[in-house]
């Protein structure tokens, strides 16, 4: 009772000092629970949508549903004449066919794509009694013929389309505009996908190119049988040809779909959280550190009346259980405010999520609160087992004795070998024969390396805040020096607190120069590979349309446009082994639009009759040859024995390991209807045309806003745009780690002055101003902000280096480190310090003299 008491009284007695401490406790706890709150959210939310949309049972072509936006703009069908035949199996009450396709663009009278802006779908199909399920007519009428449709109410709000408007649906049977008669509402949220619904007749023939055809069929059970046994009558009545599916099934596929993303996000997420709870352990045993270093001559004296090391190392673990126990369900709680604040961003970017859906399980507290307190017990042994170790002789001594300043020689030696054994690692990584190989060295230098100038900081500061303040202190004259020194009074102390902000800015550092590496050797592979002065896509991954096509073909000023198509295939080697890959078919001038080195033979002879190329690597694994015959066997097409006429190198990243064919080849043996569309396409311009012919290909699509033309700078800006994209959005999780980083300078300068209170209070007597008090106290924070900053982004640039020296074996292979970005984000810390000493220096600049000088 005694300990607990004492606990009690220390803990409210520096709640002030507490609270920081807490903070990032709470932080950390609430990323990790928001995070838990947001993803079982999303499970939810699709888990709801996908119950209310799936039938019965539904009736498939096999193989559908493997790929979205199938290569040939259109989705795998069956015959109408399947409905009728399904509909008589034992225990079903009806069937119905429909129709889906997400292979389509939808946009307005002013020519804007209707469809979402975060990935989500756009989807075309028929309106039939299986919607009802899921969906009401809030308004008008469901569409009953070519000249109508229906969308969805929530694409209806976001464009702001009403009843009466044009629509505009592209697909690979044409354009087809048509009249909104009417507007669905989901009785479940939609997270963002984009819905439109013709009448059968007009779905079939724009979607699928002729009436007579489904895309699915769903089965709808009689009362008493089970989904289960209606699946098997069902198969009783088909030859096996389809693919069947219960409700539960069709679901759960779904949410297997949906689950991948969803998890990268959930353990992406958690990961930031574990670096923002690494970065909070560091304050916290800072915080314990300095609290029992004040507290030695109390300790002393209760060491002094009787109290045993078990009794003050349970008083200073007491103190640590209620600050988890406080920080951790205040985290809980602002994890699930941070839940909803994500649901709404992901609004603002497409995404909806309804806060009806919102879930917290009741492992999502239990979660949080057992790593918040745990986490901050276990920072706090430390610190408790020292204060143990006081003995009574501290009661005649001054509290915070300098005496621990020093870094133990021991911790120095752990930590010089942990640095050199993280340093042997990086350096056996990039030197691997192989990526896979090399990435596990990679893996554990990082953490070594991480390791090694944790416990070495105190050691390291001592020498990197002596070399800054020689830089940054010494022209501010005494009150510069003294910021220094108080910097190095405790390099343990120092050490720590500019470990914290260390971690973060390294992998700043490291995200930063691979991120800048990608972009230069993507660059140069462009500039040495890229022949072709355009590139012609879609930005959602769709074929090109043919109307498309054509319209390209026709573009005055260009030499020629280049078609390439991806066509599945199986490839048996001389050697007998049998393998799924991919042919290229594309023109015989995309031999200029690429610049590919060849091994053996000609590239221009793989696009003669009957004749293809191969990279380099499946040459060797097979011991082809220049004149060798694989047998290719092209999906939904025949086997057709094609000559090698080329073996080109796989040195590259532009269609690495590529096999090319010419399309007149591909098209001997692959029905026309089954033939994939564009993917991309190329285009050259006429000698000194260049302008106009971007000009007359931007015409060309002008009408079609899913794709895009770029010329090569535009290209290499779209790939520098969504790597910096990419990065801005680590660069902003990683913020948590520095906030927390920022608030542990906070507390180790707001420990410092209660410390100091009593030398403070008689420098200020011999004459030192407030100004001069707290200019001294921020060029402090700021010394302790840069130890980090220069810690961490060396740290980072030799992990980033590593990392693209490995990368090379994978095509990255130029090195680029961005300065600018180092030096901002250097300069930025000192500001980072200047933040962090302002409440701090005002407070130790309003102390009263008398009293600051009388205190023990």
């Amino acid at each position: 009772m005694t300990v607990w008491k004492t606990s009690m009284r220390n803990f409210f007695a520096h709640k002030g000092r507490m609270a920081l401490s807490a903070v990032a406790v709470l932080l950390s706890v609430a990323f990790v629970s928001g995070t838990l709150v947001f993803t079982d959210t999303m499970n939810t939310t699709f888990d709801k949508l996908f119950a209310a949309t799936a039938s019965d049972v539904t009736v498939s072509p096999k193989g559908s549903g493997d790929d979205d936006n199938p290569r040939t703009g259109k989705p795998e069908s069956l015959p109408a004449s399947l409905v009728d035949k399904v509909a008589k199996a034992e225990g079903a009450k009806s069937a119905e066919g429909s129709v889906s396709s997400m292979s389509v663009t939808v946009v307005n009278s002013a020519n804007k794509d209707m469809g979402s802006s975060n990935g989500a779908p756009t989807i075309a199909g028929n309106w039939n009694q299986n919607d009802l399920k899921a969906m009401e007519i809030s308004s008008g009428h469901a569409p009953r013929g070519p000249t109508e449709v229906m969308v969805d109410a929530d694409t209806a709000e976001k464009h702001h389309l009403k009843l009466g408007d044009e629509l505009r649906t592209i697909s690979v049977t044409g354009d087809l505009t048509a009249r909104i008669t009417g507007i669905a509402s989901f009785k479940v949220t939609n997270p963002g996908a984009a819905v439109v619904y013709f009448d059968t007749a007009t779905a079939q023939r724009e979607l699928l190119g002729k009436e007579g055809l489904f895309t699915g069929v769903s089965v709808t059970a009689a009362a008493g049988v089970s989904d289960e046994q209606l699946k098997q009558n069902v198969a009783k009545t088909l030859d096996g040809t389809y693919k069947l599916q219960t409700a539960k099934e069709a679901a759960d596929s779904s949410r297997e779909d949906v689950g991948s993303f969803l998890d990268v996000m959930k353990y992406a997420m958690l990961g930031f959280a574990g670096i923002a709870l690494l970065v909070g352990i560091f304050l916290i045993v800072n915080t314990f550190s300095m609290l029992v270093a004040q507290r030695t001559r109390e300790i002393g004296l209760m060491r002094a009346i009787g109290s045993s090391r078990k009794q003050i190392n349970r008083s200073v673990l007491l103190e640590a259980l209620l600050l988890g126990i406080i920080g951790s369900i205040a985290g809980v709680a602002a994890g699930v405010g941070l839940a909803v604040g994500l649901m709404k961003l992901m609004g603002s970017m497409g995404m909806e999520l309804s806060t009806r859906d919102l879930t917290v399980k009741w492992t999502t507290p239990v979660v949080g609160l057992v790593l918040g307190i745990v986490v901050t017990v276990v920072a706090a042994y430390i610190p408790a087992r020292r204060g143990g170790k006081i003995s009574p002789m501290a009661a005649l001594r001054d509290a915070g004795t300098p005496a621990d300043g020093k870094a133990g020689r021991i911790r120095a030696g752990i930590g010089l070998l942990l640095t050199g054994a993280g340093a042997a690692a990086l350096l056996v990584a990039t030197q691997a024969d192989k990526a896979s190989e090399g990435s596990i060295f990679l893996g554990l230098g990082v953490v070594l390396s991480l390791l090694g100038f944790v416990v070495i900081g105190p050691l390291l500061a001592g020498v990197v805040v002596r070399a800054l303040s020689a830089v940054v202190l010494r022209m501010f004259g005494p009150v510069g020096r003294l910021a220094e020194r108080n910097a190095l009074r405790n390099p343990r102390r120092t050490g720590a607190t500019g470990a914290a902000l260390m971690i973060g800015l390294a992998l700043v550092a490291c995200l930063s120069v691979v991120g800048s590496s990608m972009v230069a050797s993507a660059t140069d592979e462009l500039d040495r590979s890229v022949g072709a002065d355009f590139i012609i896509s879609s930005g959602k991954n769709q074929p090109i349309m043919p109307q498309v096509e054509k319209a390209l073909q026709k573009a005055p000023h260009i030499e020629h446009v280049t078609n390439y198509k991806g066509v599945a295939a199986k490839l048996t080697a001389p050697d007998g082994k049998t393998e799924d890959e991919e042919v290229i078919a594309a023109n015989p001038t995309y031999a200029q639009d690429l610049r590919r080195e060849t091994v053996a033979g000609e590239l221009s002879a793989a696009y003669g009759k009957d004749a293809m190329s191969v990279g380099d690597r499946y040459a060797k694994e097979h011991g082809i040859k220049v004149g060798d015959e694989i047998k290719v066997a092209f999906k939904n097409g025949r086997t057709a024995g094609l000559k090698v006429a080329a073996i080109t190198s796989d040195d590259t990243n532009v269609d690495k390991g590529a096999m090319y064919t010419n399309i007149t080849t591909a098209a001997q043996y692959v029905p026309a209807d089954k033939m994939p569309k564009n993917m991309i396409m190329f285009a050259k311009a006429e000698d000194g045309k260049e302008k106009e012919a971007y000009a007359s290909l931007k015409a060309s699509v002008v009408k079609y806003p899913q794709y895009k033309v770029q010329n090569q700078t535009d290209f290499k800006q779209d790939l520098k745009d969504q790597i910096g994209q990419l990065l801005n959005i680590v660069y902003g999780l990683l913020a948590l780690a520095i906030i927390v980083a920022v608030l542990g300078v906070v507390n180790t300068l707001a420990l410092s002055v209660v410390e100091r209170t009593r030398e403070i209070g008689l420098m200020r007597a011999i004459g030192l101003s407030r100004r001069q008090l707290r200019r001294m106290i921020r060029l402090e924070s700021v010394v302790i902000a840069l130890f980090g900053a220069l810690l961490g982004l060396g740290l980072g640039m030799g992990w980033g280096t590593a990392a693209q020296k490995l990368l090379a074996l994978e095509g990255l292979g130029v090195l680029e480190i961005p300065w600018t970005t180092i030096i901002t984000v250097f300069v930025g810390s000192a500001f980072v310090g200047l933040f962090a000493a302002l409440v701090p220096a005002f407070r130790a600049g309003r102390m009263n003299v008398l009293n600051a000088i009388a205190t023990e």
